[in-house]
């Protein structure tokens, strides 16, 4: 038997939904205006549905029911609506199946601590955010390439880093460099891309790779930690924020503060 050619994995890409093209442009706008944006959301069943889910979670840590789109946006502000937004587009571009569901969770929450760690630091953090929902999406491209073939590697990696490997043996890509594709395919922001590029390489070795913005890739490797070691968090935080020129006093604190809030969130729900 022959080993398995390298496919090329731009074909396989999928296309931006055209609501999330529109909400691009409206997002690019100097003045952004919250009412479009409310509008175009309420428009698209699928986003409007994930919206009105989502800030009536204990996440959002609102005091009672949302009832609108466009009261959603007033309480929550365009970042984190439009987050919500890409996050459905990005899932509907995919098959909904079992072996993607706990990717999509882990992308939800990520992407919600990166954007609030960058919020909490004076940082920009729409493209904090969106790295950390697209960190994974990858996996769903090689799924949606090869089901038979990948979802025995996604179940059997012990790890990211082992994953890869397996990948490239079997593709010539990892879901790393296929992810970046694919946000760059979307649009989103070359700092974005980049953390998507090289999140598995800076999680294990927590050294960051010569790239503009690296605040992005050191929120990424936080949230890592956050969701799989956080006795870890106050070490890599400090191993990280010289590497990216951030003060380590403040990193230490806005990240305190956004994972507690995070913390009670979920114990709340």
């Amino acid at each position: 038997m022959t080993d398995p050619k390298p496919v090329n994995l731009d074909f396989d890409l999928p296309a931006q939904p055209q609501s999330l093209v529109k909400l691009a442009a409206l997002l690019r706008e100097d003045d952004i205006n919250l009412n479009e944006i409310g509008a175009l959301i309420d428009a698209d069943m699928s986003f409007a549905a994930a919206v009105m889910k989502a800030v009536n979670s204990p996440l959002y840590g609102l005091r009672g029911r949302v009832q609108s789109v466009q009261q959603a946006v007033t309480y929550l502000g365009v970042r984190e609506i439009s987050a919500i937004a890409y996050e459905t587009g990005l899932q509907a571009a995919f098959p909904a199946v079992p072996a993607l569901v706990a990717v999509w969770e882990r992308a939800s929450l990520r992407g919600l601590l990166m954007g609030r760690l960058a919020q909490a630091l004076s940082m920009e953090a729409w493209g904090a955010h969106t790295a950390g929902l697209f960190e994974e999406c990858g996996k769903a491209v090689l799924y949606k390439h090869d089901a038979a073939r990948y979802a025995p590697m996604l179940a059997a990696a012990a790890d990211d880093a082992a994953l890869i490997d397996l990948e490239r043996d079997a593709f010539g890509v990892g879901h790393d460099e296929v992810g970046a594709r694919l946000c760059e395919a979307w649009g989103l922001s070359p700092a974005a891309v980049a953390s998507v590029r090289h999140h598995v390489a800076i999680h294990s070795t927590l050294r960051l790779p010569r790239v503009s913005h690296r605040y992005i890739c050191v929120l990424s490797a936080l949230a890592h930690t956050i969701t799989t070691d956080p006795g870890q968090l106050d070490e890599v935080a400090m191993k990280l924020a010289p590497q990216a020129m951030l003060d380590q006093g403040s990193l230490l604190r806005g990240l305190h503060r956004v994972k507690e809030n995070i913390d009670d969130a979920i114990a709340n729900g």
